[in-house]
């Protein structure tokens, strides 16, 4: 047999090569379930009407709403941790090697962590670091006011 014979022999059985939907199934079925009022409302409001909010969990403004800034002198300790030098190298290297300005002359430097790293002992790097106190508050630090060993 040839593959067109078979074609044709399946052709009009259920669960053959034909339609498995039967002759009933259109577009007119979709467009009932369809809800316009709903549907232009969510227009209207600015969003889908099955929008999901994803959060990241490891955001600390999502694990703080009610966080505010510290009223009064600053009672964190003016010397940059480890974490924070870390955190400030890492991300202000990737945004060098992403061909962000350089704030310090090139003394024929092309390494982005040995820049990074020249430029937080220099006190240039425009970032602010924000250190959350167990009350919920917080304090913000500019790297120029830190301490750098």
């Amino acid at each position: 047999m040839a593959d067109d014979e078979i074609d044709h022999m399946f052709a009009g059985e259920p669960g053959g090569f034909g339609d498995d939907f039967g002759e009933d199934f259109g577009d007119d079925e979709l467009i009932d379930d369809f809800d316009v009022e709903r549907a232009a409302a969510a227009a209207a409001a600015g969003h889908d009407q099955e929008t999901d909010v994803i959060l990241d969990p490891n955001d600390p403004r999502a694990a703080r709403p009610n966080a505010r800034p510290s009223e009064g002198p600053r009672i964190t300790s003016p010397y940059i941790t480890k974490f924070e030098k870390a955190r400030v190298i890492g991300t202000r290297a990737l945004q060098i090697s992403m061909n962000a300005p350089i704030t310090i002359p090139l003394d024929g430097e092309t390494d982005p962590l040995i820049i990074a790293e020249k430029e937080l002992y220099q006190k240039t790097i425009p970032f602010t670091i924000r250190r959350y106190l167990p009350d919920g508050s917080y304090e913000d630090w500019k790297i120029q006011e830190l301490i750098v060993d």
